[in-house]
């Protein structure tokens, strides 16, 4: 059960960070090999061959926090405010290899912009790594319910 705690602490504090804008400090969590793909239609199929709502490495994540951050992500102005709760945590492989550890969760977030409320869904999952420092995200998924239907502009980090 401990595991589940600090595999728990580090998601909410993820989450915390995203709908902070914190977005130094959330890079930060994240492995320099790195994946953070939001799959588009379906849930699961090579990315690298088909279209996907967000596929993004290392690079691709600190572009998108830089435009985030320095208002070069016009369609976000003004800012997305978010809230999103994480919960049904489960550590399906504590052993994974490398040293890593896969979980799943559930997501629930709410995008407030230009008074309009967005509501998004997204079954996750997560391979951590355990670094000197603490967890480290190597891979992010986010499932979104609503993945194959008319999505809005999503700027922000989901």
């Amino acid at each position: 059960m401990a595991l589940l705690g600090e595999v728990s602490e580090f998601l909410f504090l993820e989450a915390e960070l995203a709908d902070a804008n914190a977005y130094d400090e959330w890079l930060a969590l994240w492995d320099d090999q790195c994946t953070y793909w939001v799959p588009c239609n379906l849930d699961d199929y090579d990315p690298t061959k088909h279209v996907s709502i967000i596929y993004d490495d290392r690079a691709r994540l600190e572009e998108r926090c830089f435009r985030l951050t320095t208002g070069g992500a016009h369609s976000q102005e003004p800012r997305s405010k978010v809230s999103r709760v994480v919960g049904n945590i489960r550590v399906v492989n504590p052993n994974g290899e490398d040293g890593t550890v896969e979980v799943t969760a559930r997501t629930i977030m709410v995008e407030l912009r230009l008074g309009r409320k967005s509501l998004y869904a997204a079954r996750c999952h997560y391979t951590l790594w355990r670094s000197p420092s603490g967890f480290k995200l190597r891979r992010k998924k986010v499932m979104l319910l609503d993945a194959d239907e008319r999505l809005g502009n999503m700027t922000f980090l989901i």
